[in-house]
């Protein structure tokens, strides 16, 4: 993984998605409160906390996916350059390969590669670099501010139902654009790919409303 995977299309709709249904889960809760005794600011400050731990778990979870390939990419190069069969090393270099790549890879490509391998000098210890944590402070800020503008409304309107329709409807034109990105990037009709993921994200979000997440 590298070190700059925040900034990758696919991983950075992700996680505005996960945060988004995060903070739909409790934003759909205000009607609760409102016919309880719970205070709304409660229920805001509530999401708000939500998403701050959503974001700092991601950011440490990026961290480790992070240190985990890098330390899983040294372990597999040194088995390369110890293995005394230059089969077992090929067998070995072919399995870490995308499969599309692999298979288009014969014995002499496998080889060359094997060699160039095993004459680099040996890596550095593994550990995190300085990007890394940049890394990580990127998803916290992905996660928490993506989900602002759903709970804007609720700071600036003095109604609440009001304030909570709009937020639903901010909320489905950001999974509409999310949907848009990733269409986008998979290279899929965007529009349809953005309809998809409004009825994806309310339905997620229900379910984890009703089981309550």
């Amino acid at each position: 993984m590298a070190s700059g995977r925040f900034l990758d299309p696919l991983e950075r709709t992700l996680e505005v998605l996960f945060g988004l249904i995060m903070v739909l889960v409790f934003t759909a809760s205000v009607d609760i409160a409102r016919s309880g005794n719970e205070d709304i600011h409660d229920v805001l400050l509530g999401a708000i906390g939500c998403n701050v731990a959503w974001g700092a778990v991601d950011a440490v979870m990026y961290l480790m996916a992070n240190f985990a390939e890098r330390a899983r990419g040294q372990t597999i190069l040194k088995a390369i350059r110890a293995s005394r069969e230059p089969e077992t090393a090929q067998h070995l270099l072919a399995s870490v390969l995308p499969s599309g790549l692999s298979a288009m890879l014969g014995t002499t490509e496998l080889e060359t590669m094997r060699r160039r391998l095993t004459a680099i000098p040996d890596s550095p210890p593994v550990g995190l670099r300085y990007d890394d944590y940049m890394g990580a402070v990127g998803v916290f800020l992905l996660v928490f501010l993506s989900t602002l503008p759903v709970i804007v409304p609720f700071l600036v309107m003095n109604e609440v139902g009001p304030a909570l329709r709009v937020s639903q409807g901010i909320g489905a034109v950001m999974l509409f654009l999310i949907g848009w990105s990733l269409g986008v990037h998979a290279g899929r009709p965007a529009w349809r790919t953005g309809v998809v993921m409004v009825a994806i994200g309310a339905a997620l979000s229900g379910i984890t409303f009703m089981l309550g997440g």
